[in-house]
């Protein structure tokens, strides 16, 4: 299922001119380090043992799947670390990263690291495909959020290292729209002024599938599962129904008539919808396509908050690293270097809309506007459970949708079959 929460976002190749010290440095100091005779230049044992410190060069492979415009981004981070350490990480971007992952890690021909929203960490974990790390980092989990630390972690093993926030949340053409909507009836009056489909003019670009339309879903009390409640699921409850209408009545009439997020997106980013709802890597497409646009909060309903999921984006661990080894460490170290560096964060937030997660730029003057804007949705959302049940809820959830968006069942019918197939899928 192509829920696109995953499009991580890094700098263009510009910022990793300023990053490449970052890494250099720390190769620097352990040259100084090893090189280090006192003055007589004889050398001696703390040379030696600082030089055994730093160990072998390790070469590992980092997985991740990225729209095109991400790309070379992505590969210039990689190539920076490798030119500038004693290892070397081979990237590669993957169609099917779930299919992938499933099939390659346990045949053990997966990559050291991979990258993917955090709602995978509880799943994986028990299936073995991730390697607990936490006493092998030098990174201390305190210099993220609460929320990004807790993402990355399960039954107390650290999985993974956070790198970003991300959530959906309103994006208006200021071309098409004046000002930002304060009401989901405000949004109706401008999309039913615009939507023209005859002429491809839609009023709103919104795949719809369970991750985006959480949204709305939970919106008015409703929830798809949470593992602290009674029922546990709650995808059939009157709240989570009463939900799914809303948005069948007042949204999907003006959405283009395929509701998978390519034709969705593609509204929005050649011009053609007053509104998007999306997440922060929909940006980059955006300013390479030269939109003119400006991120807001989700409008408010009455009777309700809009409350969409969030995820964490972040690099897991894999069963490869269990073993240790130089190949492990080449993995580890290229995550940690990746994760903590804040130039780098700055710039994906002020090109891309990253949300860092790192302490020190959580709330920075020097984020950008748009950045706030995803950042105070986020605070509003609710974090995927990381629980694995939580895995049979999608499929069928998706399902649902498509089937509720075409017409072919109402929203209760969609949802109580549902209901039906998750707790199948649980047996």
């Amino acid at each position: 299922m192509d829920r696109r929460t995953v499009l991580k976002q890094i700098s263009a190749a510009t910022a990793f001119g300023a990053l490449a010290g970052c890494v250099g440095v720390q190769e620097q100091d352990t040259e100084t380090a090893a090189n280090d005779d006192g003055g007589d230049g004889s050398g001696d044992d703390s040379a030696d043992q600082d030089t055994e410190t730093a160990g072998p060069a390790g070469e590992a492979t980092a997985w991740y799947s990225l729209p095109e415009p991400e790309l070379p981004g992505r590969e210039s981070a990689i190539e920076t670390f490798t030119a500038e350490s004693r290892h070397t990480v081979e990237g590669s971007d993957i169609s099917d990263l779930e299919q992938k992952t499933t099939s390659a890690v346990p045949a053990g021909q997966g990559p050291q690291v991979f990258d993917w929203a955090h709602d995978w960490v509880g799943d994986y974990y028990q299936r073995g495909f991730l390697a607990d790390q936490s006493d092998e980092l030098t990174v201390d989990l305190d210099v993220f959020t609460d929320a990004a630390a807790d993402a990355v972690q399960f039954e107390g093993n650290v999985v993974g290292l956070p790198y970003s926030a991300e959530t959906v949340t309103l994006v208006y053409n200021t071309d098409i729209v004046d000002q930002a909507p304060e009401s989901v009836s405000d949004m109706v009056e401008v999309m039913d002024s615009y939507h023209d489909p005859d002429s491809g003019q839609y009023g709103l670009s919104y795949p719809f599938d369970p991750y985006f339309t959480s949204a709305f879903l939970q919106g008015f009390g409703g929830y798809y599962f949470d593992p602290a409640a009674d029922p546990q699921l709650g995808v059939d409850l009157d709240e989570t129904v009463q939900g799914l209408e809303f948005a069948l009545e007042n949204l999907t009439p003006y959405m283009p008539n395929d509701p998978t997020y390519e034709p969705q997106a593609a509204a929005f980013a050649e011009g053609n919808a007053a509104f998007a709802i999306n997440g922060p890597w929909y940006l980059a497409t955006l300013n390479d396509k030269g939109v003119n646009y400006e991120v807001t909060s989700l409008p408010a309903v009455d009777g309700g908050e809009l409350r969409p999921y969030t995820g964490i984006s972040m690099w897991y661990f894999a069963d490869a690293m269990s073993d240790g080894g130089a190949d492990a460490t080449a993995g580890r170290e290229f995550v940690e270097w990746y994760v903590t560096n804040e130039e780098m964060h700055l710039e994906n937030a002020e090109e891309h809309g990253a949300i860092p997660v790192l302490d020190s730029l959580v709330g920075s003057d020097d984020l950008p506007e748009n950045v706030q804007a995803y950042s105070e949705t986020v605070g509003k959302g609710v974090p995927m459970p990381t629980d694995p049940k939580m895995n049979k809820v999608w499929g069928p959830m998706e399902t649902a949708l498509i089937d509720a968006f075409n017409g072919d069942a109402t929203a209760e019918e969609a949802l109580t079959t549902a209901a039906t197939d998750i707790r199948d899928n649980w047996e």
